[in-house]
């Protein structure tokens, strides 16, 4: 069976269209787990791969949205979305819980919950991005200006630093 019928990845896939976006999930043949596994598989510099990354800010989960050659500055996460609160990162459960991904496949639409979203402006460096799409093994490619509509995210310089 294709991945792209998986039920993870077809929640990304349904997000996309409803969000008036072209469905364009590519199905790898290697893992995109990590954005060093994602840059090598699709053949791409590591910067124009999107991390998801789920953190909570007090009780509230939030997502991040980093570029693959930058860290996330969990400082700056509750300066850039207004909120107030501890920063921590959530168990695999929790980010399951939070979103109906899990790690390594976590997209930035589809999720369960919507989740106050943060992108690195970083990423503006690249005319195309490659997103998670709910599998290890799928991605979906789009472009800073989609990625801020399709999410809502705020953009910001605040939240990433070179690794």
């Amino acid at each position: 069976m294709t991945l792209l019928k998986n039920k993870s990845v077809l929640k990304v896939r349904e997000a996309l269209a409803e969000a008036g976006f072209d469905d364009t999930v590519i199905e790898l043949e290697e893992t995109a787990r990590s954005a060093g596994d994602a840059a090598e598989s699709i053949g791409v510099e590591l910067g124009s791969i999107v991390k998801s990354l789920v953190f909570t800010v007090g009780d509230r989960f939030v997502l991040a949205l980093v570029a693959g050659d930058r860290k996330c500055k969990e400082d700056g996460l509750a300066r850039a979305l207004n909120l107030e609160g501890e920063v921590s990162r959530p168990d695999a459960k929790k980010i399951r819980g939070a979103t109906g991904f899990s790690i390594g496949g976590v997209p930035p639409v589809g999720h369960d919950h919507k989740l106050p979203v943060v992108i690195d402006v970083s990423l503006k460096r690249f005319d195309v991005l490659y997103a998670a799409a709910g599998h290890e093994k799928c991605v979906f490619p789009t472009t800073m200006a989609d990625l801020k509509k399709m999410t809502g995210g705020i953009v910001s310089y605040n939240i990433a630093e070179p690794i």
